[in-house]
Formats: C-alpha cells, sequence, structure tokens
C-alpha cells in the first residue's frame, strides 16, 4: 500500500472526517501523531494514548495506516531519552519516525542513536518500519549527509533490519508560518530532486514534512520529481479553527472565550516573535492554536454552550467542520 498523504491527527473531528474519507474513497491518507497529540501517558488531542489511539483509528478502518512523527528524545513535554515512546510506539503504531536530531545535531551521534532506537523497536515488534532523517526546521541536511546517514545505517544495521527504514526525509528548503497561515521558504526543486535520487538510490521511499498551505499542484509538482509522500498536520487543524470562528462570529463573548483559553495555555508562544501583541492579534492568536485547546473541559463547555444558545446539537457541529475538512482531503487528491 502506497500513501501519498500523511495527516496530522489534529482533533478528533479531523480524524474522523480523514477515516470517513478513507472509509468512502480507499486508503489514501495515514496519520502521523506527535509525542504530544498522542502518547503513551495521555496526549492533547482527545487525550488519546498509543493505544486507545490505535484502536479507535483500527475499529473503524483497519487498514489505516498510523505512524509516529518525530519520535525521539525531546520530542515530548520531557528532556527524556524516548524510549518508553518508541516502546509503545512500536506495540501499536505501523511506522515510526526515528528522530534523535533536535537532541543530536551531530551527524555521528544521530546516526548512532537512530540505529540504536531501530534495534530497540524491532526487539519490541519485529514487523514495525521505520523513517529517518528530519525537517529542515530541526537540522538541515546536504545532499553529502543525506548519503552518509543511509550509508552508514545500511553498515551498522544488518540487513533485515535495514529493509525496516520505508521512508526517509527529503528537504527542499521550505518552512511553515502559522501567524500568516502560510509555507514559506525558498523551494529548490534541484535540491529536492538530488535527494530524492540519493534515498531511490538505497531502494528507500522518500517523504517531505511541511507540505501544509502549499496547493494541489505545487504538491504534484514535488510527486513529479520522485518524491513519494508528504507529511501535512497544522493546516488541518486551522481549517477546523477557522469554520470554528465563522460560527460563532457574531458572538464576541464566545470568541473572547476561546481566545483566553487559546492565551492561558500557551501554545502560540513557539509560533510567534517575542514582541507580538495577543491582545491586538485576538482572531490570529487563536488561529495559530485553537487545535490545541479543542480537548480541554473550558473548550468543550464553551461548544455546549453554543449548542444551547443556536438550538443545534453536537453531532450536527461536529458535521458541519468535518465538512470542511473533507472538503480539503478532495482537493488534495482531486486535481
Amino acid at each position: 500500500m502506497k500513501i501519498k498523504y500523511y495527516l496530522g491527527p489534529m482533533s478528533k473531528n479531523v480524524v474522523d472526517a480523514v477515516l470517513e474519507y478513507n472509509n468512502s474513497n480507499g486508503i489514501t491518507f495515514g496519520f502521523i501523531p506527535s509525542r504530544r497529540q498522542v502518547e503513551f501517558d495521555g496526549g492533547y488531542v482527545n487525550n488519546w494514548t498509543n493505544e486507545s489511539f490505535s484502536k479507535y483509528v483500527k475499529n473503524k478502518s483497519p487498514n489505516t495506516i498510523i505512524q509516529r512523527d518525530h519520535g525521539g528524545p525531546g520530542q515530548g513535554y520531557e528532556d527524556d531519552d524516548g524510549r518508553i515512546s518508541f516502546k509503545n510506539d512500536a506495540k501499536f503504531f505501523n511506522l515510526i519516525h526515528v528522530d534523535p536530531w533536535k537532541k543530536y545535531s551531530d551527524l555521528k551521534l544521530g546516526i548512532i542513536e537512530t540505529v540504536e532506537i531501530i534495534k530497540f523497536c524491532l526487539k519490541i515488534n519485529p514487523n514495525i518500519e521505520f523513517e529517518v532523517g528530519t525537517e529542515e526546521a530541526i537540522r538541515k541536511f546536504t545532499i553529502e549527509e543525506l548519503k552518509i546517514l543511509i550509508g552508514t545505517l545500511e553498515k551498522k544495521l544488518t540487513q533485515a533490519e535495514f529493509n525496516k527504514i520505508k521512508y526517509a526525509v527529503v528537504q527542499s528548503g521550505v518552512g511553515l508560518d502559522l501567524g500568516k497561515m502560510k509555507n514559506t521558504g525558498n523551494y529548490d526543486s534541484v535540491r529536492l530532486e538530488n535527494m530524492v535520487k540519493v534515498v531511490h538510490s538505497y531502494g528507500i521511499l522518500t517523504k517531505e514534512h511541511n507540505g501544509d498551505y502549499l496547493l494541489a499542484n505545487e504538491i504534484q509538482r514535488r510527486f513529479q520529481v520522485g518524491l513519494d509522500a508528504i507529511n501535512i498536520a497544522p493546516e488541518l487543524g486551522q481549517i477546523e479553527t477557522c469554520a470554528i470562528i465563522e460560527l460563532i462570529k457574531e458572538y464576541e463573548d464566545f470568541i473572547d472565550e476561546i481566545f483566553e483559553i487559546c492565551f492561558d495555555s500557551k501554545r502560540w508562544e513557539k509560533w510567534v516573535p517575542k514582541t507580538y501583541n495577543p491582545v491586538k492579534n485576538k482572531v490570529e492568536l487563536i488561529k495559530i492554536c485553537g487545535h490545541y485547546i479543542f480537548s480541554t473541559p473550558r473548550f468543550v463547555s464553551l461548544v455546549e454552550k453554543y449548542s444551547i444558545r443556536e438550538k443545534i446539537n453536537l453531532n450536527e457541529i461536529s458535521n458541519i467542520l468535518k465538512s470542511k475538512i473533507i472538503l480539503h482531503l478532495k482537493s488534495l487528491t482531486e486535481n
């Protein structure tokens, strides 16, 4: 099964929309939960653990792929070695993105850690598959470094272990700006194509991160130069957040309450400069971090108040939000 699009499970509505689409159109999308979203002790998305998220997805769509995104030391809420998380990833997911590069920026040290993690996970689940490398925002790789990474992994792992590497991350020079809701950086098609050639020479598939806010034809151009798959995450959360803002825009008290929940969460801080003025940018701040707070008791209570005021049940609200997400899924696959 070759999946071209891997999506962040930004909320329960996003997950349900993707599962509905997969069940109606064939398995088109996989999930890429980060450690903060879904974790062994619960994440910010619906408080799902690895086990409960996997059961939820597989019960509704048994063939939908789940891949841990950015699995590794320091990628959760604590500065850990990632092993407890990896243990649960190996038990309940199909794929693991092995990403030690936040903690180990040195190429040799990062490769050593990658080898150790792969061997560790295969002892728990010999059928688990892997993605190696990372996105440019964490560590920029040159083409030569990518060759060294994969070539060294081939030497340090047994052939059977190396064959479990399904994807390697390739980089084309892009990044994300959640405040402006746009893809940033300078797209370098030559660099992307050269990285693709390196990865394919080892019999491994390529994947690029940060495919958010790209037009369908921009993604297709990447596929045309050999890219096999692409990750999209925050954009889906923002589509739902914008739909919520549209629903409640006439009620200033609701907008103010969502702003307070978002502001108190501090989830927006990593995405904005230190000079950012939250009070002057209320709606933008909500768009930046709305998806982080969908499962909080305060937000759930607010949605219930809205349903009472508008005399609309909660399922109807979810269906409105899911329809916006499904519309975007169609735009990715039907062009």
